[in-house]
């Protein structure tokens, strides 16, 4: 079974590096671990057993060390400060086709889940790109 588990290692280890981000590294980490004990036990349960358990301890290990040194922090723009806003469909929403609400003045391209009528005040919930996404305000007794 060692050779099972170094092409396990070899598999993970390519799947690492055709990721931008670190997935499989820690996985990568038990299956060695685990090649080297192949050649002192040859029980594959004892060998799954410390593969899942050096993996986790790899995960719980460094995930921590890795969040402290991440430097690319989510920078928010100034168009975050209009999710939970109030705007006006200015151009009606349906589903096949994208609408246009006026928020602060502003013509943006948006979308919902629901068909929205022109002239219905709206909440935007997202933002992704230059589309808001918006459901429809509920309206106060």
């Amino acid at each position: 079974m060692t050779i099972g588990w170094f092409i396990i290692f070899l598999l993970l280890l390519v799947v690492e590096f055709a990721t931008v981000n670190l997935v499989t590294i820690w996985f990568a980490f038990g299956a060695l671990v685990t090649v080297f004990l192949s050649f002192v036990v040859e029980n594959i349960w004892i060998q799954s057993t410390v593969f899942v358990i050096t993996s986790a301890i790899a995960l719980l290990c460094t995930k921590p060390l890795l969040k402290a040194f991440h430097l690319s922090e989510l920078i928010p723009t100034n168009t975050d400060r209009l999710i939970g806003k109030e705007g006006e469909v200015i151009k009606d929403i349906s589903f096949n086709e994208y609408g246009r609400v006026k928020v602060f003045g502003e013509n943006w391209m948006a979308t919902s889940e629901e068909p929205i009528k022109e002239g219905s005040k709206v909440i935007i919930k997202n933002i992704e790109g230059a589309k808001l996404i918006v459901e429809k305000k509920k309206e106060e007794k």
